[in-house]
């Protein structure tokens, strides 16, 4: 009986374990699946505030530019940052990525086989671990990104029902890329709510490859159908000859055929731009014009667009009256578009005529309501177009803590100018650069041929942008049709990855390479030092506006073999330094360096850093202390790399202190590689700690 009752009770316990462990197995949590992403995505583009992703292979490579060292720019690529800092090597692999507040500063650094860069400030930071979860925080297991660019989302397991509810899609695309078949129109959402913390952040999954996207700006409002005046010439007496273009001072008559002509606008794309595509050469969309949506933004602003802008307006006598009130209104549709808050977009004015005075600044409004009502209160100034005159006083007066700069964010400056300046922009336009501001051109009625004649400057906006690729400038033909660039003009300034234009390490120097060509160096070394030179030079941004490279052979004699403003590309100089023909003689490198001193640098512009890298493989026949110093004292910075039989103290002598910063030896020519980075690295730790001349 007894043996009976055990065998009861040992086979109950049995059943009661087992049923309990299968009851565990089912309530157990389900393995986290980790989204796969690309190597060329930035932290900057995904919402997420700490997420698990895997990298794939293969992100090592220089095209994958990461900032920082340990804590990250946000604009760095995700996966090339995580093997910079040894979490995964080339292979790939999972990582932890949290983000954090920007930094004022960015140091570069050589790491793991990058090659990170140096940064003066940026709004948001990250920091990479080991891709082990953290206890406590959901992770996602799709990643939600924001972007004006479409980012496809990896696909996963298949999910259950309950699994997909609460699922939110911004926009959803099938593999081939085309619109699903829900219908042609694309449905985006627009991101106005704080980002979650991740211990709130909910796992975000679809059954499909799924795109979301947050778009930066909105449509404009409805635009009046009132048809806008047509164009009419000044009486003579007004005009201002050799100077600039007067126009009607009021009203006039409405062009009969005017609103047709509006009306019958072909399409345009303008959810993206595409270089060399000018915005007038395929129209607008009636239906996206005439038919905006309405704005969804809070109080505290378009969070994906924190930018700090200074509008300046053209209010010269050129414009005329009714052109001034279409340059209000467009300016109060763009402030509308950006979603003026404290946590998005702030935006302040500045008229330009003769001279230039702030309308209002950054903190005077918070909200796009308020911008536009004070829009439209503003009165024409008159006079010339001073837009030079009218950057230097941005520059210096405008983007202040008084005025309610950030700080964090990107300074942007949109100039709106009226056919063409009545003074130079250039040098304004650069020291603008150089201070950290982003600059765009709105230019409205060009020049017609025979008014080039009176254009002080010409070409003005490739010398003011930072780029003449074209996404920095927008020429519109008609002031008429200045409402349609509203949605191209808001994106532009919203895409701060994009906003890294401000002067940095790659595109603030006049660089000068002083090559020794004496015999003992010989023509197959030689080439190899071009190489290195060229190797160089390519990592820079090379423009007549950005870096400038020049470069001095030396043997007894010295020949300047290009100046700083012979070539304006990248691809021109890389040319002219594979042409450059071994001289051969002696060694004076002293008198080198006086020579450069006085062909190169003499002539470099106010505000470059002035750069010398000088090559030799041997000790030189004259003296290097004096004309190094020389150098110095003109603010040259000089960086020596000595090869075989080239002497120390004269490498010493010539580098810039500290000396074992600036200063480097191979003991072979097929070495001179091994330098490259580190060199370019040197230059960028630097930038933010020399005096710029």
């Amino acid at each position: 009986m007894k043996a009976t009752i055990i065998a009861t009770f040992f086979g109950v316990f049995l059943t009661c374990t087992y049923t309990a462990k299968e009851a565990t197995k089912k309530t157990k949590k389900a393995k986290l699946y980790v989204p796969q992403i690309d190597c060329d995505v930035k932290a900057g583009k995904i919402i997420n505030p700490e997420f698990i992703a895997k990298c794939p292979p293969g992100c090592q490579d220089v095209k994958y530019r990461v900032y920082g060292t340990d804590i990250y720019a946000s604009f760095s690529s995700v996966c090339n940052a995580a093997i910079h800092s040894g979490i995964i090597d080339n292979t790939g692999g999972k990582i932890l990525v949290q983000k954090v507040a920007g930094h004022s500063g960015y140091r570069g650094s050589f790491s793991n086989g990058v090659r990170s860069l140096s940064l003066p400030r940026w709004r948001e930071s990250f920091l990479v671990s080991e891709g082990k979860p953290r206890k406590g925080v959901t992770y996602p297991s799709t990643l939600e990104y924001s972007s004006s660019k479409t980012t496809a989302v990896k696909s996963e397991p298949k999910k259950t029902e309950q699994d997909l509810k609460g699922m939110k899609i911004a926009d959803t695309f099938n593999t081939s890329g085309k619109a699903s078949d829900q219908g042609d129109t694309v449905h985006k959402e627009y991101q106005t709510t704080p980002v979650p913390t991740p211990a709130t952040q909910m796992a975000t999954t679809t059954p499909t490859p799924t795109t979301t996207m947050t778009d930066p700006s909105t449509t404009v409002p409805q635009l009046t159908t009132t048809p806008a005046a047509a164009r009419t010439t000044a009486a003579p007496a007004k005009t201002r000859p050799g100077l600039h273009r007067v126009r009607d001072m009021g009203s006039s008559s409405v062009h009969p055929a005017y609103a047709s002509v509006v009306a019958a606008a072909a399409t345009m794309e303008i959810d993206s731009w595409k270089p060399g595509l000018s915005l007038f050469d395929t129209g607008f969309s009636s239906k996206e014009e005439l038919n905006p949506k309405p704005l969804e933004s809070t109080s505290q602003g378009n969070q994906n667009c924190k930018v700090d802008l200074s509008f300046l307006m053209d209010g010269s006598w050129s414009i005329g009256k009714r052109r001034f009130q279409l340059q209000k209104r467009f300016l109060g549709n763009v402030a509308q578009a950006l979603g003026i808050g404290s946590d998005g977009p702030l935006m302040g004015i500045v008229q330009y005529g003769d001279d230039p005075s702030t309308e209002f600044n950054l903190k005077t409004y918070a909200n796009s309501k308020d911008l536009r009502n004070a829009i439209e209160k503003i009165q024409q100034k008159g006079g010339l177009s001073n837009v030079g005159k009218a950057l230097s006083f941005v520059n210096k007066n405008f983007f202040l803590d008084a005025n309610g700069n950030r700080g964090g964010a990107p300074n942007v400056v949109v100039v709106i100018v009226d056919g063409w300046p009545t003074d130079r922009v250039e040098e304004a336009s650069r020291l603008a650069r150089e201070s950290g501001i982003n600059i765009f051109f709105v230019t409205v009625e060009g020049a017609a041929q025979s008014e080039k004649q009176n254009v002080i400057e010409p070409n003005f906006v490739d010398k003011a942008v930072c780029r003449t690729s074209g996404f920095y400038s927008i020429n519109v033909p008609s002031w008429f049709s200045l409402h349609k660039v509203v949605q191209p003009l808001v994106k532009r300034v919203c895409d701060t990855d994009r906003l890294a234009c401000s002067k940095t390490c790659l595109n603030a120097a006049d660089i000068g390479f002083v090559i020794d060509g004496s015999s003992s160096v010989g023509t197959g070394n030689f080439r190899t030092v071009l190489q290195f030179v060229a190797n160089i030079s390519k990592e820079f941004e090379i423009s007549d506006t950005d870096t400038r490279i020049g470069a001095v052979q030396y043997t007894y004699e010295q020949r300047l073999e290009f100046s700083f403003d012979k070539y304006s590309t990248k691809q021109d100089v890389l040319n002219a330094i594979k042409r450059i023909s071994y001289w051969s003689g002696g060694t004076s490198t002293g008198a080198a360096i006086s020579y450069a001193s006085e062909q190169l640098f003499s002539k470099s512009k106010p505000n470059k850093r002035k750069i010398m890298i000088l090559i030799t493989d041997g000790r030189s026949y004259d003296d290097v202390s004096l004309p190094a110093m020389a150098a110095h004292q003109n603010g040259v910075i000089a960086y020596s790399i000595g090869v075989a039989w080239a002497a120390p103290d004269e490498l010493e002598a010539i580098a810039s202190d500290p000396a074992k910063e600036h200063s480097f030896f191979v003991d072979e020519f097929d070495n001179l590689y091994r330098y490259v980075n580190q060199l370019i690295q040197n230059i960028c730790t630097e930038f933010n700690s020399q005096p710029r001349n």
